[in-house]
């Protein structure tokens, strides 16, 4: 399975969190989709790059670290999380539907967002 192809199952359950209010840890959505842990950030980059491009809130805001409560190094899009965390919650992700896994692949080439080498995203998670 492709970073891409990951990244729409991510989305997939971030989206079922945001319409249930939940904010997971990177520890759940690993188990999740059966990721370890330390391999979700170039996974939720694609994500957040999509949701960047498109100016939706920024849904991999919902995965933060458990000892912190925030998300890791790698988000950038947002300062205010709890407040920012309230608009993906608000928003109607499934009006908006998933992007496809070339749809993702295109955002992170268009807007690289967490400064992981694009040679770390080409293989296979």
């Amino acid at each position: 399975m492709t970073v891409y192809e990951r990244a729409a199952q991510i989305w997939s359950v971030l989206a079922l969190a945001a319409r249930n209010r939940q904010v997971l840890t990177y520890d759940i959505v690993g188990r999740l989709i059966g990721v370890p842990r330390h391999g979700l950030g170039r996974l939720l980059e694609p994500i957040q790059s999509y949701c960047l491009l498109n100016r939706l809130p920024p849904l991999t805001i919902l995965v933060v670290s458990e000892e912190t409560g925030i998300p890791g190094m790698g988000f950038i899009a947002a300062q205010n999380i709890p407040r920012t965390q309230v608009e993906v919650f608000a928003f109607d992700w499934s009006e908006h539907g998933a992007p496809s896994p070339e749809r993702l692949e295109q955002a992170v080439q268009q807007l690289p967002s967490n400064a992981v080498p694009e040679a770390a995203n080409q293989g296979n998670a």
